[in-house]
């Protein structure tokens, strides 16, 4: 051994000795990754350096554009329509196309680009079912089987004080403890839904100790310890029963509500959402089909109108030619006025934001197509023009009880529901009782074979033997005085109970203003439609006749430009009434919740492949059916049973296709209807020479 001396240190050189370090340690590590950015240039030698922090980067992202992205020709915009190759469309095979090309589910609005972390996709129920943190399986995960495993070696080589035992030498010396340890652990632990946890666990320690090798009183100068262990704790008060378990999950905190119960309810929220998406998609494609239909019929409007301005223009040129009466310069300036005016509205309902180009390419976006590919689509379906008559009681049943927005806010209720009885659970201490039994053994060696009448050879033949057992059982007790945190999730669970059942009497409340409102429309836009076609035969009428008197020299050119022009405003306002009328019974479906019905559109999960459904027969192979029904507790179900959207109300038989609630549709005396009239090849869209 060797004797410790000691010198005196003063206090100031410490100070020094840390200010230094304190300098050296800021200098290597807060100003090295600074000199990074500085702008200096190094003549001496090459180095690195950037005269800038951050700059625009694009990402290295590996991706692919669709082949119908980079195909897109160039946009119409003027180009004659009957000069383009057509595709007929339907409406049904529009929706069809529309959901079958919808991974994403589109809007006309295009939010996409601007926010896309917000837009709606297919994916959206399983992402919320598979979150790793909030997910079903995430909450069934917390009842696996979890496996741990430690083994560690380490080496022990530290002096040690030590006291002489010389005689006649006194002070401390320094001594040395050597030492080499290991340890392994292993464990498995289960908890079941109940809150109980079963483990079985083992110890094992190596130790191999210098001083202890010298011991004379030591039987082997190394040895192995430990023991396994089997131990089950089961919550008496909080955290326990299959109730409480299955809402909040094991081991939650007070006010954290993850269990099955809770996660399968975010998930049919998710799947809520998700029709609430499929609908809007429904509605906008059939939006920006008939809208596609009216631009077409306003198309025709003001050809027909450009024509018969023509028409009058060529008719006044002649007679100023003649020198006839009627062909004054003024009325020729006026015809030709009204020729031009005609010709721009005709451009505009070509062309425009609301032109034929411009409403087609936005229903060739809601199905999915290319923005434009060199066809046109034309709408083939006719819109209805029947007076639809309803059951009101039973469609205002169907929309402020099985609409997809109440639906869903009774999953919030019932949550909120769930959440209180979890809530009032934990307004209780923490007991848990714990029962450990164990066996331990000790030997020379690992595993071996002990010699006759030696049985610490080993240390899983002492094990074995079973000579050295041990058990614990208890109580362990964890309470908050006064439960202020618990009681206040209560309170808080109940509040926000009573605010969901609050929002949701406001939802049907704002359902049935909303569904009045679209009943109005829909007897407003049939009404305005008969109106407007009476429209047409008068202003058709009025042309005629005004034409005559003219041509006579009874009457001014003026009544004749109007007339033209009111002729096309009431055609174009028939085919408008007519379009609202349409989606006014679409609005009227969609606040009864019958859109998707509507629509001829369900919604289905794919069903479980072949080995999912092998395994589940398997498992249904142990199960038996209760011979004592009475005798078994069948908690409170969540679910009230599954739901098909596309059955709404009592299917009436003698019902039009389409319409759950009674249904009458009556023709209405419409001489030649115009919207059943064929479209017109659009040929004089081309526009004649501007002088007559």
């Amino acid at each position: 051994m060797s004797r410790i001396t000691k010198s005196p240190i003063k206090r100031s050189s410490i100070k020094r000795w840390i200010i230094s370090g304190c300098i050296a340690s800021v200098a290597f590590s807060g100003c090295k990754p600074v000199d990074k950015f500085r702008a200096w240039r190094d003549t001496s030698d090459v180095s690195y350096f950037q005269n800038f922090v951050t700059q625009i980067e694009f990402p290295d992202v590996q991706t692919s554009v669709d082949p119908q992205v980079t195909q897109t020709i160039l946009p119409l915009s003027i180009e004659n329509p009957s000069e383009l190759p057509t595709m007929d469309l339907k409406l049904q095979d529009a929706i069809r196309l529309a959901l079958e090309s919808s991974d994403v589910l589109r809007n006309i609005g295009g939010t996409v680009v601007q926010a896309p972390s917000g837009t709606a996709t297919e994916y959206d129920p399983a992402l919320v079912e598979l979150n790793p943190l909030g997910g079903t399986q995430a909450a069934l995960a917390q009842f696996d089987a979890q496996v741990s495993s430690q083994l560690f070696w380490q080496k022990n080589d530290q002096p040690i004080n030590q006291k002489s035992i010389v005689p006649g030498l006194s002070g401390f010396f320094v001594g040395q403890s050597a030492s080499t340890q290991g340890v392994n652990i292993n464990q498995i632990q289960k908890r079941t839904a109940t809150g109980a946890t079963f483990a079985l666990r083992s110890n094992i320690l190596y130790n191999r100790n210098q001083v202890a090798a010298s011991n004379a009183f030591r039987l082997f100068p190394s040895d192995f310890s430990g023991f396994i262990e089997a131990e089950w704790r089961q919550p008496m008060m909080q955290g326990a029963g299959t109730t409480y378990n299955r809402i909040a999950g094991p081991n939650s905190g007070v006010g954290q509500y993850n269990g099955v119960l809770i996660t399968r309810i975010n998930t049919d929220i998710s799947l809520a959402d998700f029709e609430t998406n499929v609908i809007r998609l429904v509605n906008d494609v059939e939006t920006a089909y008939w809208e596609l239909y009216f631009a077409y019929r306003a198309l025709e409007a003001q050809i027909s109108g450009r024509e018969s301005a023509l028409r009058t223009w060529q008719r006044i040129r002649e007679l100023q030619k003649a020198g006839a009466r009627g062909g004054e310069a003024d009325a020729e300036a006026q015809a030709r006025s009204n020729y031009y005016q005609f010709a721009a509205q005709l451009n505009e309902a070509l062309a425009g934001t609301q032109g034929i180009y411009a409403s087609e390419q936005r229903l060739r976006y809601m199905i999915g197509f290319q923005a434009t590919d060199g066809r046109l689509i034309k709408p083939s379906d006719d819109p209805l023009q029947a007076e639809v008559m309803f059951d009101w009681q039973s469609a205002l049943n169907d929309a402020i009880n099985r609409r997809v927005e109440v639906r869903r806010q009774e999953w919030n209720i019932k949550r909120r529901e769930l959440e209180i009885i979890a809530a009032r659970l934990n307004r209780r201490p923490r007991l848990d009782a714990l029962n450990q039994y164990r066996y331990r053994g000790f030997g020379d060696h690992l595993i071996g074979a002990s010699n006759p009448g030696d049985e610490y050879n080993s240390f899983f033949t002492t094990l074995g033997t079973g000579t050295y057992q041990e058990w614990r059982s208890g109580l362990e007790l964890n309470y908050a005085v006064g439960l202020r945190q618990a009681s206040a999730a209560v309170r808080h669970a109940q509040l926000s109970l009573a605010r969901d059942v609050a929002l949701l009497k406001e939802q049907q409340l704002r359902i049935s203003h909303d569904l009045s409102s679209s009943a109005r429309a829909m007897s407003r836009s049939y009404e305005q439609m008969q109106i407007n076609y009476n429209r047409i035969e008068a202003d058709k009428l009025q042309v005629e006749v005004l034409r005559n008197r003219y041509e006579r020299g009874l009457i001014n050119i003026n009544f004749l430009l109007q007339a033209q022009q009111q002729l096309a405003a009431s055609t174009s306002a028939f085919f408008r009434s007519l379009v609202d009328y349409n989606l006014a019974v679409r609005d009227f479906h969609r606040d009864k919740g019958s859109l998707l019905t509507y629509n001829q559109v369900n919604l289905s999960e794919d069903a479980l492949n072949g080995s999912m459904l092998m395994g589940a027969y398997e498992r249904g192979r142990h199960l038996t059916p209760r011979t004592s029904p009475e005798e078994v507790i069948v908690r409170n179900p969540v679910s009230a049973g599954p739901f098909d959207p596309t059955q709404i109300g009592v299917p009436n038989t003698n019902s039009a296709p389409g319409m759950e609630t009674p249904v009458i549709y009556q023709e209405q005396p419409l001489e030649t209807p115009v919207s059943q009239q064929s479209f017109q090849t659009l040929d004089s869209v081309v526009s004649p020479a501007t002088q007559p």
